[in-house]
């Protein structure tokens, strides 16, 4: 085990000096210190710098494992995987809170974002693609939480999603009929349920002779499709400004004449523009939204709705004339993704729009359900 005291004395050195770590820059700081070293000390002191300025550290080896959606570190001692299976914890460990604290305002300013006491956390994306979340111990405990999104390193296709056992061979036929119907549709599920996922997979069963704008907070889905067209949303700088949100790109992306507007994750107010262009002609529209069942569709929506600025009563009606269906996405016991239900947007007497459910499908085989005849209907 290296000696942290050493370690952190020969680091302060470096910088002062604004030496890069070598092993002649590293044996330099070890003499002033008073310290003799072997060549195996000062190489292995040398690994451990540079792994502390170069990408993400420590935690590469684990951002590098195949299969890995997330790293997540909650403290220097408790660093988390997800590989498709749920977490699993690491024997990967940092130093101490310090050193988690340095790395997360490192990613920061690599993303050109500040991370400090004033500004105690961001959210921004890596230089590869890596979502990055950081929040900065005391407001997070048990110190500094580290939270890194893996982009996909590539996209499964449908037909790999049902023999991975995500997709049942009911559900596949039933999806690739929404999307050759051109049906509006909302991918619904919790976080890390595979949402991102099955949506590039529809995406690449679309026809290759139309025209995919996709407009995202960070740069997520890659569809296997020839004519895809991708806007990224943008923070503002330092100084507040060029800011650039999802709202503004998805009327942007209405006059690029897309054959699919795809919003990659309806969570603001970008609901409002959403809604009235899949109201105005625009077929085949679709997303992903956070909602616990199908059931809570209509709520998710009509909350970001009114928080916008529409009324109650307008939520629902562009609801009931803009999105058709909901496929909504679970785990397993297991942890593994699964395609749990097929739903319709049902409006009731009083205006309200509801989600019912058409197929529902579980270790038992599929179950339909009332919304079955308007599922029949909508998709052909």
């Amino acid at each position: 085990m290296t000696d942290l005291p050493i370690l952190e004395r020969v680091r302060r050195r470096l910088a002062a000096d604004g030496a890069d770590p070598t092993p002649h820059s590293v044996a330099e700081a070890l003499r002033a210190e008073h310290q003799m070293a072997g060549s195996d000390t000062v190489l292995a002191l040398v690994d451990r710098l540079r792994s502390e300025t170069r990408g993400a550290g420590p935690l590469d080896p684990l951002l590098a494992l195949p299969g890995v959606t997330d790293v997540l570190v909650n403290g220097p001692s408790a660093i988390y995987v997800d590989r498709g299976h749920g977490l699993e914890k690491t024997q990967v460990q940092l130093d101490d809170e310090a050193a988690v604290r340095r790395l997360a305002q490192r990613l920061a300013a690599q993303a050109g974002r500040r991370l400090d006491d004033a500004s105690p956390w961001v959210d921004a994306r890596l230089s590869d693609g890596t979502r990055l979340h950081a929040v900065l111990a005391p407001l997070a405990r048990p110190g500094t939480a580290l939270s890194l999104r893996v982009p996909a390193r590539r996209t499964f296709s449908l037909d790999e999603l049902h023999a991975a056992g995500s997709v049942c061979d009911e559900a596949l036929v039933c999806l690739r009929r929404i999307v050759a119907s051109r049906a509006a549709f909302v991918i619904s599920g919790g976080t890390g349920s595979g949402k991102t996922t099955l949506l590039a997979a529809l995406l690449a069963e679309v026809d290759h002779r139309e025209r995919i704008v996709i407009v995202e907070d960070s740069t997520e889905l890659r569809p296997a499709h020839p004519h895809v067209v991708g806007l990224e949303a943008r923070p503002a700088n330092v100084e507040g400004a060029g800011l650039v949100t999802v709202r503004d790109l998805v009327r942007q992306a209405l006059r690029m004449r897309p054959d699919r507007l795809v919003v990659g994750e309806v969570r603001g107010a970008e609901v409002v523009d959403l809604l009235a262009a899949l109201n105005t002609g625009h077929e085949g529209g679709c997303g992903t939204l956070h909602a616990n069942a199908p059931a809570d569709v209509p709520a998710r929506f009509e909350a970001l709705g009114v928080a916008a600025g529409m009324p109650r009563v307008a939520v629902h009606s562009q609801l009931a004339a803009s999105i058709d269906l909901v496929v909504h996405l679970g785990r397993g016991g297991d942890g593994r993704r699964l395609v749990e239900q097929v739903a319709v947007m049902d409006r009731t007497a009083d205006g309200v729009v509801v989600c019912r459910p058409a197929w529902t499908f579980g270790p038992r085989g599929p179950l339909a359900g009332p919304g079955l005849d308007r599922l029949l209907e909508v998709t052909g």
